[in-house]
């Protein structure tokens, strides 16, 4: 089957899940890297999947692109099966991997026409693609320059741009940010968002927490190769507690007595910072706000700034698996089992 025997999901009326994985287990001689991943991943939306280096969000994806043969368990892509239709599956992907795939030799040009001869474009169909992503990336000026002279984030915008030459409906991206500093994630952050407004299904892996808070519509937590939480972000945020509410004084001198009121208020604990004198506590309705800044008001106490906070994402990695998400526990050898085991393709 080809990829113009198939009909753009992007354009079906009703269409399944872009992605149904079901149990998925991979494992490498007796180390299971992934075991048991589940996920459902609703087409137009960024699914974001979290965890540290060795969780198994790397091989996970390469079971879903055909890349790795799951040991057990099942998966399909826009209902196609990954095991027993892998040319289907192809043809409705696209990949973005943790490092770049461009060659440093090549000029931008150069890279995308060879990739897009690869897909079978013909020359001039190639130049005209290749013209149109140059564009589109902001990349017409740097076309010809080879990519050794090329920043971080300007290769990383090159390797995306080689994953749309044939606009697939689906796109992976493992860790497409690593490594790039923060002008260039927002960049990049950017294309993301607009490639989803444009109808595409975007699977995100990413050790940075703010960037799955950004853009993912719904997250998976992870963990050993295990699924641990799934939820928005705020379904994540709110499973581990509800907000808290930081209150600095515009008199230090009455914050006993601001602790008290407030104590008695919300029926529930006050803490103090020492250093700054903020006041903090929790609050399980932030409605309640208003009618506490009146009661302090009325007892004549001023504050100088109050913000009610959720839990960030970084609270809820922590408080679920125990570790921050930036740390490395692999096995030693299996940190990326599946990017070693190119011969166990499907």
């Amino acid at each position: 089957m080809t990829a113009t025997e198939l009909a753009d999901p992007r354009s079906a009326t009703t269409s399944p899940p872009a992605i149904e994985a079901v149990d998925l287990v991979k494992e490498f001689g007796g180390f299971r890297a992934v075991d048991g991943v589940s996920l459902t991943v609703p087409t137009g939306t960024v699914y974001g999947v979290l965890g540290p280096n060795g969780a198994g969000k790397t091989t996970t994806i390469r079971m879903l692109a055909t890349l790795l043969r799951a040991t057990s368990g099942e998966a399909r892509i826009f209902g196609y099966d990954v095991r027993r239709a892998p040319t289907a599956v192809r043809s409705l992907i696209g990949v973005t991997g943790q490092y770049a795939s461009v060659d440093e030799d090549l000029s931008a040009t150069e890279n995308l026409v060879v990739f897009s001869r690869l897909l079978g474009l013909s020359r001039r169909d190639a130049q005209r693609r290749a013209a149109e992503l140059l564009e589109e990336f902001n990349l017409v000026e740097a076309a010809a320059r080879p990519l050794k002279n090329f920043s971080g984030g300007m290769r990383r915008r090159l390797d995306l741009a080689a994953s749309l030459i044939s606009a697939p409906p689906l796109l992976y991206l493992d860790e497409p940010t690593t490594g790039l500093d923060p002008h260039a994630r927002s960049q990049m952050w950017e294309t993301i968002r607009g490639l989803v407004a444009d109808g595409s299904t975007v699977l995100l892996t990413t050790q940075y927490l703010d960037e799955a808070d950004q853009l993912a519509d719904r997250i998976a937590v992870i963990d050993h190769g295990r699924v641990v939480a799934d939820g928005t972000a705020d379904d994540l945020k709110a499973s581990i507690g509800g907000s808290s509410l930081q209150i600095t004084l515009a008199d230090p001198a009455q914050s006993d007595r601001a602790r008290v009121i407030i104590s008695e208020a919300l029926d529930t604990p006050v803490g103090v910072t020492a250093e700054s004198g903020q006041l903090t506590a929790p609050m399980i309705d932030p409605g309640q706000t208003p009618e506490l800044l009146i009661h302090l008001r009325e007892h004549g106490i001023t504050t100088a700034e109050l913000t009610v906070q959720k839990p960030s994402l970084d609270e809820v990695f922590l408080t679920i698996t125990g570790r921050p998400a930036d740390s490395d526990d692999a096995t030693p050898g299996t940190a990326d089992a599946g990017s070693a085991q190119n011969g166990d393709a499907a």
